[in-house]
């Protein structure tokens, strides 16, 4: 049965600007949509074309809303007018200033030392050291006043930054909500037209019938996806830092912490980045390759869209060889892996792990000293292996549990305090925001296997 992804989708609007979502969604709808709870009073064509009308102006209001939040952290914050980004020009100018002066106060301390050692005599030499003393004096008032512009400057950074992480929280509720709208229209969109559907062909038999049913013999009623966080996905081996022109090998376990057995396991797995400032995108620089014992030939990971793992016993895990390649260009910054899975049975029941766990890193650019780079990995190590075990096999890889009553989420290491705030939370925000679509309303279909 092949099934749609969307976080492809979510990744490349991540990159339009750096939006903050600090907590996923749930992945899976609970609820169906009203024409499907009850069949004792269907609604008639008029008022689903009247429920489609309110749900679309609804979703329009909210994508209007996110461009406008959008617009106003990536322009109108980024204006020199706009008070916290005036006040860090100003403070930063004058932490250059500050500078300066410091530098030519120190200069000056060279110069009067140079005359006190040429003095050739006693009255020379006096007035030398009088002059030293007082270019000594100046330095040290020079080097105050210089900290104490750069403690400002920083200050008002940390004021700007503080001000765009809390816009860009906003925006993250803002996209939760288109998002929620999007699924409105798209339920009552489709309410109208298997309601038109069954005008034409005169199904009216379905009124009194179980939910689900169109009066044709041997379909099956619908089945939306469920929750299923005893299905994990965890990376292991990938370290906290990687650097310019390296190349990291690691793995991604997945789990079937259930007692059944999954007929198609699908993994997903990402990589997002942005630089120190947390506003560049970084994406062009890092690619993510994947292998299987199936196939061992590097491909790229794509999230590694719609490719099965095949049937996963219970209790039975998988591993998946991963290779991250970093460009020797790449500016320094942080960045992490994202990572989920689902399932889809034979008999059309489908779930999965109801969030996205990511594993975050930082990155470091290459040594402009040409020499070699600390962690570097040609990637030709352990190249035929690819930690696959059989179903229902035990594997040597370290397990980290996610989901469950042990939690849902991977360590966040990397994240030191050198680095942006705005930068992971931005580019983790939509993709995050993604883990709530991942399967949700998945269909069972007869036509598809």
């Amino acid at each position: 049965m092949k099934i749609r992804r969307v976080l492809a989708t979510a990744v490349a609007a991540a990159v339009i600007s750096p939006v903050a979502l600090l907590s996923a969604a749930p992945a899976f709808a609970d609820e169906k949509p009203a024409t499907q709870q009850t069949q004792k009073a269907k609604p008639t064509i008029e008022e689903l074309e009247q429920a489609v009308e309110r749900a679309q102006k609804e979703y329009d209001a909210a994508v209007v809303a996110v461009n406008d939040a959008i617009t106003f952290l990536t322009e109108d914050m980024e204006a020199d007018t706009y008070p916290t980004k005036a006040a860090v020009i100003e403070a930063e100018a004058a932490a250059a200033a500050a500078a300066q002066a410091k530098t030519e106060a120190d200069q000056a301390v060279v110069d009067a030392r140079a005359e006190l050692e040429a003095a050739a005599t006693d009255e020379d030499r006096a007035a030398a050291q009088t002059a030293l003393d007082e270019a000594e004096k100046a330095a040290k008032e020079a080097a105050d006043a210089k900290t104490a512009a750069d403690a400002k400057a920083t200050e008002a950074s940390t004021a700007h930054d503080d001000a765009r992480v809390a816009q860009t929280r906003k925006i993250g509720l803002l996209q939760k909500a288109k998002k929620e709208a999007k699924a409105k229209l798209t339920d009552a969109e489709k309410a109208l037209a298997d309601a038109k559907a069954a005008a034409e062909e005169g199904e009216e038999n379905g009124e009194d019938g179980e939910d689900g049913e169109d009066g044709e013999a041997g379909e099956e009623p619908a089945a939306d996806c469920v929750p299923e966080p005893g299905l994990t996905a965890v990376v292991t081996g990938l370290p906290d830092k990687v650097v310019g022109g390296t190349t990291e090998t690691f793995s991604l376990r997945v789990t079937n912490g259930t007692g059944e057995t999954m007929d198609a396991v699908y993994p997903y797995v990402g990589v997002h980045a942005f630089d120190v400032k947390g506003l560049k995108e970084l994406d062009s620089y890092l690619d993510l390759e994947w292998s299987t014992a199936a196939n061992p030939t590097w491909r790229d990971a794509d999230l590694i869209d719609a490719t099965s793992l095949g049937s996963l016993k219970a209790k039975a895990s998988v591993d998946v060889k991963l290779r991250l390649k970093v460009d020797p260009d790449i500016p320094a910054g942080q960045g992490a892996a994202f990572v989920t899975a689902d399932y889809v049975n034979e008999d059309g029941s489908c779930g999965g792990y109801p969030d996205l766990d990511h594993h975050e890193f930082q990155i470091l650019a290459k040594s402009d000293d040409g020499g070699d780079t600390p962690g570097k990995d040609d990637g030709t190590k352990d190249e035929s292996g690819d930690h696959t075990t059989e179903q229902g096999g035990a594997s040597t890889t370290p397990v980290n549990t996610s989901g469950g009553s042990g939690g849902g989420s991977l360590a966040h290491t990397g994240s030191g305090d050198a680095l942006p705030k705005v930068g992971l939370a931005g580019g983790a925000a939509l993709v995050l925001g993604a883990g709530a679509v991942l399967v949700a309303r998945r269909r069972r279909t007869t036509t598809e296997s």
